[in-house]
């Protein structure tokens, strides 16, 4: 699914778009990709775990989300850098397709400018505006305190808890939170 580039302001004045990805957008996501795995231990991957990624790889997953009718993905670029991105999906099968999984991560620099209530905002309108969806489900990390404000603040509440999910490289153990925010039509 693409969407269409929606601009806004960010709390420091400066000029933000939301939008689909594309082809020329590759080389900023993987140095997106990279530097968010490092800035924070909230990122489900560590910087040396995206050598994976590459412009191939990610020409063809703009291809296909932009051509889905499923999934969408945004990125948010602020002075032509990747900000952050955020991505919506649903199932097909019917037992399932009332369910939108979302996820959403922004660079540091980033932080306390308004993108992630804006990214977040653009999820909800595409549920919203599909009859089938009747919830959205995202998962944080325990100590993200940040994110789990914000996930409050746009409606969602949490549903469960997966005990130790995530084990750092120091061996610590952390929870992993489940989260639903209902449609409302």
């Amino acid at each position: 699914m693409t969407i269409q580039t929606k601009e806004f302001t960010l709390k420091d004045g400066r000029k933000a778009q939301i939008r689909s990805p594309r082809d020329e957008d590759i080389p900023g996501i993987l140095d997106y990709l990279r530097l968010s795995a490092g800035e924070t231990h909230f990122i489900i991957r560590y910087p040396e775990e995206c050598g994976d990624y590459t412009p191939e790889g990610e020409k063809a997953l703009f291809d296909r989300v932009n051509t889905s009718d499923n999934e969408a993905m945004l990125i948010c670029l602020v002075d032509g850098k990747v900000a952050g991105n955020c991505n919506i999906g649903w199932s097909r099968h019917l037992k399932t397709r009332h369910r939108a999984t979302i996820g959403i991560a922004l660079l540091k620099e980033f932080w306390n400018q308004g993108i992630g209530t804006r990214l977040l905002q653009e999820l909800i309108r595409i549920a919203e505006a599909n009859p089938d969806i009747l919830q959205m489900e995202l998962d944080f990390i325990e100590g993200n305190a940040r994110a789990r404000a914000l996930y409050e603040k746009m409606g969602f509440r949490i549903a469960g808890v997966r005990p130790n999910a995530i084990r750092l490289k120091d061996g610590s153990l952390l929870n992993e939170y489940f989260m639903i925010r209902p449609i409302c039509r």
